[in-house]
């Protein structure tokens, strides 16, 4: 089941996965999980938006046949119980998935797919999956794969008893029992690995760039290095971009840099803290040292993100992050997320939900159908959120894509609250949540010019359509940022400087 520390090493040398790679076109950098969008949907969003700002890449719900759950009414976790491989699921069929891929390609926004490998259904029932593919859960009969009973986890694997996970300080019980009763897959079994890779391989024949591998803690590193062994090389060259949802915020047993050899592990961390920050509970001018001196793993091993579809509803990691329901501090973490450079950052894009039944599947027509995301300019409408479509979220993307290569410099903190920084001579950022305004000059490392602020408005016609800042010839600038406003952020860089070309990437 587990591979030789040599065999690891091939894949891991000088600190460094042959999956880390993303594969972003031209300096562009973060990615974002339109949660729940259709296939169609998503194709459109590349092409009329995405590409032209600047996005490297989006998340995808799972892709693969899941089966209907009708009680509760079709809940968002449906979609994490694969009936089989199939790619029809709500968001669309094989067809309209391939058409996606190649518009979004086409569009220079890459596809990293979420794949629900470590498991099939919950054990019990039968039924019909999202493609029309009949299971027994209960005699472990998924004829679709085919997976029979000899490719589950059994009580030669499992022995809590009854099959299902209670102690997360035993690696053996975390990786070999059900979570919350999904019915574990024998990954250690050569003809499951093969299986779960013959999928994956045809995500990439269809042009994906990588994945988002689910409940990777819940399976053993050696078994997912054996997989990905099977795997093929993506079609923009080198191996497919991996993050892997590994849970690790400290106090148990199993830890995310198990896992670098397959790739990047997602940063729970992260979330958490800058969450903490931005509610007033951390003093922001501690995040001199963010990242690593923080107890966070390396920048190139690292998703980072303030929520995902798990957490802000409580679950996965648990609560206590900032969502879009707090907008003023969620934007303002999700700034410091995009002006700082550690790790690759994931944006994500919600869809409204009552949020005492945190089980609701997105919007959706009276046949229970996804309902199509619908636009009032650039706002979405029709019961999805799109916080990538707000402008302070998406003109960091900007922001980000124009730092891209340089330090944090110029680091300045005028209170607990206040703090400020330059990202070499290509951009700077200040943030405010004291009770008083950042009125100070201050050192931007930009050259002498006006530049655009691009959280208050953007640069049209070589005019800003809100705040602009006069950098002097030394770099210094008189920097404004009061502390009632919206939006307490300022953040100027090279690709909105009046009298220049404007550039998001």
């Amino acid at each position: 089941m587990i591979l030789t520390v040599f065999s690891l090493s091939l894949l891991f040398v000088g600190g460094f996965s042959a999956y880390t790679d993303p594969h972003c076109i031209g300096g562009r950098d973060g990615i974002v999980h339109l949660f729940e969008w259709k296939w169609n949907d998503i194709a459109a969003e590349c092409e009329r938006f995405l590409g032209p700002y600047g996005f490297c890449g989006v998340q995808t719900s799972p892709a693969n046949e899941n089966k209907v759950v009708t009680n509760p009414n079709r809940p968002w976790w449906e979609r994490y119980q694969p009936v089989s491989y199939k790619i029809q699921t709500r968001s669309g069929s094989e067809d309209e998935f391939r058409n996606m891929v190649q518009k979004c390609n086409n569009a220079g926004v890459r596809i990293f797919v979420d794949v629900v490998i470590n498991h099939m259904t919950g054990a019990g029932g039968s039924g019909q999956g999202t493609g029309g593919s009949s299971y027994d859960a209960d005699s472990l009969q998924f004829p679709a794969v085919p997976f029979g009973p000899s490719d589950f986890n059994d009580g030669n694997e499992c022995h809590s008893g009854d099959l299902s996970i209670h102690n997360y300080n035993n690696p053996e019980e975390v990786r070999n029992c059900r979570l919350v009763g999904l019915l574990d897959l024998r990954m250690g079994k050569d003809y499951v690995r093969t299986k779960v890779s013959d999928y994956l391989n045809h995500l990439i024949d269809l042009g994906v760039a990588g994945f988002r591998v689910d409940a990777a803690k819940h399976m053993w590193p050696g078994d997912i290095v054996g997989i990905f062994s099977k795997v093929k090389d993506v079609q923009m060259g080198g191996r497919p971009f991996v993050v892997q949802e590994v849970i690790d915020q400290g106090g148990e047993a199993i830890k995310g840099e198990e896992y670098f050899a397959t790739g990047r592990i997602t940063n729970f961390k992260y979330g958490l803290q800058l969450s903490n920050v931005f509610r007033h509970q951390n003093p922001m001018k501690f995040l001199s040292n963010w990242g690593t001196g923080w107890g966070m793993w390396d920048s190139n091993m690292v998703l980072n993100f303030i929520d995902n579809h798990d957490n802000q509803r409580g679950h996965g990691g648990g609560g206590g992050v900032l969502t879009h329901w707090e907008p003023k501090p969620y934007k303002m973490a999700v700034a410091f997320m995009l002006a700082h450079p550690y790790g690759m950052p994931r944006l994500m894009s919600s869809y409204e939900y009552n949020r005492a039944n945190d089980y609701e599947g997105p919007p959706h027509n009276g046949d229970m159908s996804t309902a199509s995301v619908q636009l009032n300019g650039m706002v979405c409408t029709n019961g999805w959120s799109c916080e990538h479509r707000w402008r302070q979220i998406y003109n960091m993307v900007g922001f980000r894509n124009m730092a891209r290569g340089t330090a944090v410099n110029n680091w300045w903190s005028g209170a607990d609250y206040q703090i400020a920084f330059s990202r070499g001579d290509k951009a700077f950022i200040a943030l405010n949540l004291e009770g008083f305004d950042i009125n100070q000059t201050l050192q931007t490392g930009l050259p002498s010019g006006t530049y655009c602020d691009v959280i208050s408005g953007d640069i049209e016609n070589d005019r800003c359509t809100g705040k602009s800042v006069t950098v002097n010839g030394d770099g210094t600038a008189r920097i404004q940022v009061c502390s009632n406003c919206e939006d307490p952020v300022l953040a100027i860089h090279v690709g909105a400087k009046v009298g220049s070309p404007p550039k998001r990437f």
